[in-house]
């Protein structure tokens, strides 16, 4: 009896929460995969995540408010299988937000037939090109953000908070099938007196049939007398047997700038996708930060990766990945980007000795294979 009553409350407390809301959703991914990371600066096997998709768990609900209106929220964190742990890892993860438990999402919102108005945590405008038309979705060692993080030189990644997300942010988007496939958004967030997350931007865009194309601008204030100009455009084109992308991105901050351009392909056959990429990445002038004037002029680097995934069902799918990137130089100067950090590397130290973490080698190859699964719920 004491059971059935416990049951009784349990399920009048969802019934609360359903009555209250239009609709509440709890939803994840897990991907958890094996790999190897060869970076010139060491070789780790690995227990890693996020090759396929970014694990994640969350909530989203919509209250339906009448006359076409509506109120929603998101609430999303960042999980890693491997250790149990929460959290963001790779881009724009690390300290700036290790503290936050919805770090990926935390938004609410409110739409109507005039579009949609957000305010919260998000991502920016000038991170949606980069992503969408990235055939690996920026994900694992094939990813085209591996040539984004900038190690040394401009501080994008953790330094230059709002690469991916921004926090603070009041967002507007244009409501859906205006003008045939138009869409947009714009963003401002608040500085709230920490540098590298205040921003504005926007991204416009069309999409029709198999055809998509976007532009994006932002701006983020790097310290009190530097303002970071990210500028970008992508598009698409699907075949039916095969889709191509490509994707070219400008960085300008303070004396340095940065050339990110990928090119990508998707084959859909029967139950597997074939995915491949080809990215490069070039720089020029140099900054001054807290260890000095870092040259980062002449920098380049290249990635090729190729990939596939099987789908076992709509919600689980086996992939393997492997990706190589070359850098150019020489220790004195030369670009360290990784497919990977190596876990708990001895830094290695670049110009000015600058640490250059997981495992980098200014001038050296890196390449790494990663094997695993994805389910979604």
């Amino acid at each position: 009896m004491k059971k059935s009553l416990l049951a009784l409350a349990v399920l009048g407390a969802f019934a609360g929460v359903a009555s209250a809301q239009s609709s509440v959703t709890l939803f994840g991914v897990i991907d958890v995969n094996g790999r190897y990371v060869d970076n010139g600066g060491g070789k780790q096997y690995q227990l890693s995540q996020d090759g396929m998709a970014s694990s994640r768990i969350g909530f989203r609900g919509t209250e339906d408010l009448g006359g076409g209106l509506a109120a929603s929220f998101w609430l999303e964190g960042g999980i890693n299988p491997d250790t149990g742990t929460i959290g963001v890892t790779g881009i724009n993860g690390g300290a700036n937000n290790a503290a936050q438990l919805f770090q990926r999402r935390s938004t609410a919102s409110l739409s109507g037939g005039w579009g949609e108005v957000r305010l919260g945590r998000d991502y920016t405008p000038t991170f949606w090109n980069a992503t969408i038309f990235d055939p690996f979705g920026t994900n694992g060692v094939g990813s085209s953000g591996n040539l984004y993080l900038v190690v040394p030189g401009v501080p994008t990644g953790g330094g230059y908070g709002t690469l991916v997300r921004a926090n603070n942010t009041v967002g507007y988007f244009l409501p859906s099938g205006i003008a045939g496939g138009l869409y947009g958004q714009v963003m401002m967030a608040a500085g709230e007196g920490v540098y590298g997350n205040k921003y504005w931007g926007g991204r416009l865009g069309y999409a029709a049939g198999p055809f998509n194309v976007a532009a994006s601008y932002g701006t983020t204030q790097a310290n009190a007398s530097v303002n970071g100009r990210l500028y970008n455009f992508g598009g698409s084109w699907d075949f039916g047997f095969m889709a191509l992308s490509g994707y070219y991105g400008r960085l300008n901050l303070s004396n340095a700038n940065q050339n990110n351009w990928f090119i990508g392909a998707t084959a859909p056959i029967g139950l597997w996708n074939i995915k491949a990429s080809y990215g490069y990445v070039d720089r020029g002038g140099s900054l001054a930060t807290k260890d000095g004037v870092i040259k980062v002029d002449g920098q380049k680097a290249d990635q090729f990766a190729i990939g596939a995934d099987y789908n076992l069902s709509k919600r689980t799918a086996l992939y393997a990945t492997y990706s190589y990137l070359s850098n150019n130089g020489n220790n004195n100067n030369g670009s360290a980007f990784t497919v990977a950090p190596l876990m708990n590397a001895p830094d290695v130290k670049g110009p000015n000795g600058v640490p250059l973490g997981g495992g980098a080698r200014a001038g050296a190859t890196s390449s790494g294979f990663e094997f695993g699964i994805k389910h979604s719920f």
